[in-house]
């Protein structure tokens, strides 16, 4: 086997497997730490192959490598041609096998070549060809997410210029899209490209959030990094701008517009109807950024006025790139401004009024990177929950702060390079945070309307106060008010709810509970009816959360 270059499928895909064929050996991939396969599954298999010496048969199998023995297994004919073409077949696994390799053997002689092989389960989320893996992509659609950012943060701006994520490398037929590796060490075959993210947001009822690079990489570049930032050439940023104003055509524009035609091409005559677009992530706001960043912004409100454009302010919550970014934000008018900061429990306890404080005339907040972090790297019941007293401070000022995001979103065990995740998963199973379930009862507890409540705590110790924290809300929809109370403390908070200025409750409340030892990683919600007078005074268990869905007109009060 060599690898060659000569007359590829696409150009943007330049090398392809050239193997001198003798009927016994062939090609094997093991897939991502092995291929779990389903007994009775469908498995879609597609290859393209040139063949100049005769037809050739192909033997397509998947071998259990545990056993050796086939799981799956069907052949194809290539007849001779000079052309490259497209060739599929079907796989039906007729047992299981948790580490299967996939084994391509042509039965000839001579010379064969093959690019862009392929094998994904017929089963897929939404049932896509191609698409998502159904559990995983379940995981987050279960998660109700208002919005989907895309395609990540240091993987938008890339490792160096060259490296940047360019949207356009990513639409069209998959032997067309521009494959590389990315900042964080793994290949991309952009087979998940723009049209598969704005499909996945269509398909959970979710608004897609793009981001794009801001004319410049990542600061932590292996290529100018080290704290320094280079920045496309500006006789090019016109053209870079122009790529930006493309992408809201490509998702936006009528079918007779030039991008709004190749999505159309791409199988979506209808617009997606983006509205928000970020510009950079993380960003060093040097005067190289914002000259760059000032130039998109002014371009995308000239042409698309209606688009939400959010900012940038740095990776954290202060020093310069902070500084700097949001004064840049409030001399441009920016809308919306990106927010990033990874904390140790403690500073989320102390730091419950950091939105009151916020200049309302400025811009709204996206909060689109935080978590918890503790040494370790634990997502365990302290994070969680220290996590769940941000979310209540981000109700509390939903007026400010428009958007959240935890992240990062997925780690594959074994092969993370940043903890801690929302989501784990190995080849069959999905892992679920108890970071997840907190952002997961928000979601399904987050109402529409916030209501003003008090909460009176009888010690007067900071200590103790600070990690008790209430929200309450109201969803228009079911009249329901809905009472999220967190105790952090290592000991029962004693809780009584004034539901007096609530009107008359019905009979029975829905009483949502997540706890554990501060360590535990395992814990769950559990979820029982409880009559409404047992509100009058409850005990909140030492490290949880608490939700209580009432049917009350008007507002309650919190005392404890």
């Amino acid at each position: 086997m060599t690898i060659d270059t000569v007359a590829p499928v696409h150009p943007n895909n330049k090398h392809y497997a050239a193997l001198i064929a003798d009927g016994e050996r062939g090609l094997e991939n093991s897939g991502h730490d092995g291929i779990a396969v389903k007994a009775g599954e469908t498995y879609d298999f597609s290859m393209f192959a040139r063949v100049a010496g005769g037809e050739t048969p192909f033997e397509v199998s998947l071998i259990d490598r545990e056993s050796g023995s086939v799981a799956a297994s069907a052949r194809l004919n290539v007849p001779t041609g000079n052309e490259w073409k497209k060739y599929k077949t079907t796989l039906v696994a007729g047992k299981n096998a948790s580490n299967a390799v996939l084994v391509i053997i042509p039965r000839g002689n001579g010379r064969v070549e093959l690019d862009m092989i392929s094998l994904f389960p017929r089963n897929t989320f939404k049932q896509r060809e191609n698409g998502l893996r159904a559990d995983l992509a379940r995981a987050i659609a279960d998660l109700k997410p208002r919005f989907v950012r895309f395609p990540g943060g240091c993987v938008a701006h890339g490792d160096g210029l060259a490296n940047m994520y360019r949207w356009k490398n990513t639409i069209g037929p998959l032997e067309a899209r521009v494959q590389q590796r990315n900042i964080w060490g793994y290949h991309q075959s952009v087979g998940l490209g723009y049209l598969e993210y704005f499909l996945f947001c269509e398909d959970i009822g979710a608004e897609p959030l793009p981001i794009v690079p801001a004319g410049v990489p990542c600061q932590n570049s292996a290529t100018g990094g080290a704290g320094q930032q280079g920045g496309v050439p500006m006789r090019e940023m016109e053209e870079y701008a122009r790529e930006v104003l493309d992408l809201i055509e490509w998702a936006n524009g009528d079918k007779s517009t030039p991008w709004g035609s190749k999505r159309t091409e791409a199988g979506h005559p209808e617009p997606f109807h983006l509205k928000y677009i970020g510009v950079g992530n993380e960003d060093l706001i040097s005067n190289v950024f914002e000259e760059r960043f000032a130039m998109i912004y002014r371009a995308v409100k000239e042409k698309y006025p209606e688009i939400a454009v959010i900012g940038t302010v740095g990776p954290f919550s202060e020093g310069a790139d902070y500084r700097e970014g949001w004064a840049l934000a409030e001399k441009l008018g920016v809308p919306v401004v990106d927010e990033h900061y990874y904390q140790p429990p403690a500073w989320y306890i102390y730091n419950q009024d950091f939105y009151d404080k916020y200049d309302r005339s400025k811009s709204k907040v996206y909060l689109g990177e935080y978590a918890a972090h503790l040494p370790g790297r634990p997502n365990n019941v302290e994070t969680a929950l220290a996590e769940a007293l941000h979310l209540a401070t981000l109700e509390r000022n939903g007026d400010a702060v428009i958007m959240s995001s935890y992240a990062p979103l997925l780690a594959k065990e074994g092969r993370a390079n940043w903890n801690p995740n929302l989501i784990y998963f190995n080849n069959e199973e999905v892992k679920l945070t108890v970071g997840y379930h907190v952002q997961k009862l928000f979601s399904e507890n987050a109402g529409d309307e916030y209501l003003a409540s008090d909460l009176v705590a009888e010690s007067g110790r900071e200590e103790v106060r600070k990690r008790i924290a209430c929200s309450v809300v109201r969803s228009s929809k079911t009249g329901e008010i809905i009472i999220k109370l967190i105790n952090l403390l290592p000991a029962p908070a004693d809780i009584r709810v004034d539901l007096s200025n609530a009107g008359t409750p019905g009979a029975a409340a829905t009483k949502t509970v997540l706890t554990g030892k501060p360590d535990d990683r395992l814990a769950r919600p559990t979820t029982e009816t409880v009559e409404t007078s047992a509100l009058s005074r409850c005990l909140l268990p030492p490290y949880s959360l608490t939700i209580f869905r009432i049917n009350p007109v008007s507002t309650p009060k919190i005392g404890s």
